[in-house]
């Protein structure tokens, strides 16, 4: 996972969705002034994510404008545009705070629900927030929306796992 991006505050869901597959992906603060953003972007080595057209100007080639305005339309349309691996990594982030995770302890994995206690795992926690990450049907669904943006991959030419060395 080379590319690392950072999504202003318009894309939130997008930033969410590269956490799930694996991505560093930073989420502007609302409100975060243009100048801030494009700092950052650069002082990180991060490509900015944005639908906002006079920053995407601003930033140059360190952007990508997106124009579609749902989440699913943002991803398919990043997929359209530049190769991104929606698969190897998959679930390896937090995806409040974008921190990698760690394999729970048994106290940890103790916290889930009892019926999800007994799946075969993995159990992830946080280690900056001590969120738990379980394989339930959550995890089930977002894997089923990481396969299908991979296949936007493939289908466009690209190999699904082009950024990934």
């Amino acid at each position: 996972m080379d590319e690392r991006y950072l999504c202003d505050a318009m894309m939130g869901g997008l930033a969410r969705l590269l956490r799930a597959a694996g991505h560093d992906t930073r989420l502007a603060a609302p409100g975060a002034p243009d100048a801030d953003l494009l700092a950052l972007a650069a002082e990180e080595g991060r490509l900015l994510l944005t639908r906002d057209r006079a920053l995407a100007a601003r930033a140059g080639t360190g952007a990508l404008l997106l124009r579609e305005g749902r989440t699913d339309d943002q991803a398919a349309e990043l997929s359209r545009i530049r190769p991104v691996d929606w698969r190897s990594a998959a679930f390896s982030r937090c995806l409040v705070d974008n921190t990698p995770l760690r394999e729970a302890s048994a106290d940890e994995i103790a916290r889930a629900p009892a019926s999800s206690r007994v799946l075969p795992g993995p159990f992830r926690v946080c280690p900056a927030c001590a969120r738990l990450y379980w394989p339930g049907s959550h995890v089930r669904r977002m894997q089923g929306c990481l396969d299908r943006l991979a296949g936007l991959c493939t289908s466009a030419g690209r190999p699904e796992n082009s950024t990934s060395t």
